[in-house]
């Protein structure tokens, strides 16, 4: 989002759980695109409330799963905020070899980024 997009909007990124640190697969494909996700650490929206990030301050969730669809459904309940679920192929635990289960982060990534420029529309930064 961030390097599509720049500074135009406050992203924070926050799952159901956090109980790993994120995918080396995901790092790869998304350093094909110049992405930097590395040092990225995932987050539950739990922690994400405990630093202080209140949920009633966004306008959005986008949702990639059916779980993190009902928690955020659940955590907002009483804010007005849009939800939104995005359905995107789950590459965890796809693909018997390593090219096998690249294609298949890449294919999720691609859908990612399909789905934010049909939302969002055309790019504001270069990368």
């Amino acid at each position: 989002m961030k390097r599509l997009y720049g500074q135009r909007a406050y992203v924070q990124s926050a799952g159901v759980k956090n109980d790993m640190e994120v995918d080396g697969f995901s790092v790869a494909v998304c350093q094909e695109l110049g992405i930097e996700l590395s040092r990225h650490r995932s987050r539950s929206f739990d922690e994400m409330q405990d630093w202080g990030d209140d949920l009633s301050q966004f306008d959005l969730i986008i949702a990639l799963s059916p779980a993190s669809q009902r928690m955020a459904l659940e955590l907002t309940r009483f804010h007005h905020l849009d939800i939104e679920y995005w359905p995107i192929l789950d590459p965890t635990g796809l693909g018997e070899t390593r090219e096998a289960k690249l294609a298949a982060y890449r294919q999720a990534r691609d859908q990612i980024k399909t789905r934010m420029l049909e939302r969002f529309g055309p790019p504001t930064e270069t990368g």
